[in-house]
Parts: C-alpha cells; sequence; structure tokens
C-alpha cells in the first residue's frame, strides 16, 4: 500500500470532504443565491436584480460609508500602537517583559462579546468614562448616542481588542532583525526614532503588509462592536457591511439580498488587498 500512488491520497480526503461541505459549498451556495430572488419560498433566477438593488439601497451606502470611516483611522492607529509597543517591549533593559506582553495580548483572546458589553457599560453616559473625565472637567460625552462618538467609540474598542494581537506579531518579526544593524546605526549617531523609522519599519515591510491585509479583512467583515455596543444606531450611524449582510440574512430572511452584499464585500476586500501588494511591491523596488 505504501508504493501505491493514491496512497497519499487518503490521508488528505478528510480535510478535502471538509473542505468541499463546509467552506466550498457554501461559497458557491451563495454565489448562485445572490443572483436569485425569493417568491413564495420557491427561487428564480433575477440576473443581476439584487445587485442592481444596491446602488438605490441608502442603507448600504450608508453602511458603507460608516465602514470605511471605521476602517481609516481604526486601522492605521492600530498597526501603528502595535509596532510602537513591540519596539518597546523588544528593548532588552526593560524589566518585567513577560508580564507586559501577556497584559497587551490578554484583550485579543477576551470574549468579543463579553468585552463588547464591557465597553457599553463603561460608555454610558453614567458609566466610569465619562466620570473619571469629570474629574478633569470635561463634560460628559454621549459615546453611544451621538452619530460621531459612536463611531468613535468603536474605533477605541477594536483598538483596544487588537492592538495587542499585532504587537505579538511584530515582536516575533523585530527579534529576527540582527542586532548589528542597529548597532551600527548608533555608531553612526542615529537615535531610536531615526533607527524606529530608518531600520525597524523597512524591516517588518512584509509584515505590516500581512497585518494590514488581516486588519483589512476584519475591518470590512465588522460586526460584533456595533452589534453589541449600538446595534448599528443611532440612525444607522454605525450600521456596517458585516451588521447589514447580518441584518438581511437573519432580521428580515433575504437571503438573496444579503448574499449580494457580502460578495461586493469580498470584491472590495479583493481590490484593497491588491492596492496594499502593489504599493508594497512599488516600495520594495
Amino acid at each position: 500500500m505504501s508504493r501505491s500512488k493514491a496512497f497519499p491520497y487518503i490521508f488528505i480526503l478528510p480535510s478535502v470532504l471538509l473542505f468541499a461541505v463546509f467552506i466550498l459549498y457554501p461559497i458557491i451556495s451563495s454565489l448562485v443565491l445572490s443572483f436569485q430572488t425569493s417568491d413564495g419560498g420557491e427561487l428564480s433566477f433575477a440576473g443581476l436584480a439584487n445587485y442592481e438593488r444596491l446602488l438605490h439601497d441608502e442603507i448600504f451606502w450608508k453602511a458603507l460609508k460608516n465602514t470605511f470611516i471605521i476602517f481609516i483611522f481604526q486601522v492605521p492607529i492600530m498597526l501603528f500602537l502595535g509596532l510602537v509597543l513591540a519596539t518597546v517591549l523588544n528593548n532588552k533593559l526593560l524589566k518585567w517583559k513577560g508580564f507586559f506582553r501577556v497584559g497587551f495580548y490578554l484583550p485579543a483572546v477576551t470574549s468579543l462579546v463579553a468585552y463588547s458589553l464591557l465597553f457599553s457599560i463603561m460608555l454610558q453616559d453614567s458609566g466610569l468614562i465619562n466620570n473619571l473625565l469629570s474629574y478633569i472637567g470635561i463634560g460628559p460625552i454621549p459615546w453611544l448616542s451621538s452619530a460621531s462618538w459612536s463611531k468613535v467609540s468603536i474605533i477605541l474598542a477594536m483598538i483596544w481588542r487588537w492592538t495587542g494581537y499585532n504587537m505579538v506579531i511584530y515582536l516575533a518579526a523585530l527579534q529576527n532583525i540582527p542586532e548589528d544593524t542597529y548597532e551600527a546605526a548608533d555608531m553612526d549617531g542615529a537615535g531610536k526614532i531615526r533607527q524606529f523609522f530608518s531600520i525597524t519599519i523597512p524591516q517588518l515591510k512584509p509584515v505590516i503588509l500581512f497585518t494590514a491585509i488581516l486588519s483589512t479583512i476584519g475591518t470590512l467583515q465588522l460586526f460584533d462592536e456595533p452589534f453589541n455596543l449600538t446595534k448599528g444606531g443611532p440612525a444607522d450611524s454605525t450600521m456596517t457591511l458585516g451588521l447589514y449582510i447580518y441584518q438581511n440574512g437573519f432580521k428580515y430572511f433575504d437571503f438573496n439580498y444579503a448574499s449580494a452584499v457580502a460578495y461586493v464585500v469580498v470584491i472590495i476586500v479583493a481590490v484593497l488587498s491588491f492596492i496594499q501588494f502593489k504599493f508594497a511591491g512599488a516600495e520594495k523596488k
């Protein structure tokens, strides 16, 4: 049996079957659904009707705008903070490294629902955050009831959760940069800030690209934070594409339209990832 050419495929067959049933089939099925409509429980081919409906759907465009606003502010801040923290925690002079690394990474393993509910309690008008701000003379901020501040609340919650996750990735990459590079920079009179921008960031470009793409995908699929913090309100000001897909599919049971929105998200992710790859490639050249 060991000499049979088919023998290796026997080992991968369970994985292939699981992939086909739970990943490949849902992908193809949802793509087919996006070109269909349901009338009285019966599916019928509708061509591009669901995609044409998107063009005139104000809530979809609002969700797209909200998602991009969160993406533009949250992703760069989160990645930059993660890189700064990784650089600081990689310093040989720092004591209690293990404690700080675990402390910053813990939010990444916290339950999404639990931490969202915790933030919703702290950000209430009479919550912990506003009580602390009152001591420095800042009036109560409508974190969850204002169209603009509710977006800030979601951005802050996401930064708190995912910064440590990216920090660990950067920290692993930093430990592969030769110390000779920094020692040579010291001898040339380069300070820590100059070393950070001239050595650390260029050396970590592939890793930064990797985390940027992961963060892009995660932000465009954003669901847990707006669902648990604001329910998409007030007045759809925090409605995101992920939450809109959920509402159409599991609140209104319009799975055909939800599938069309989902594939628009796939296209957007593919375009943004391609742009990031091209930008990184141009920078490398």
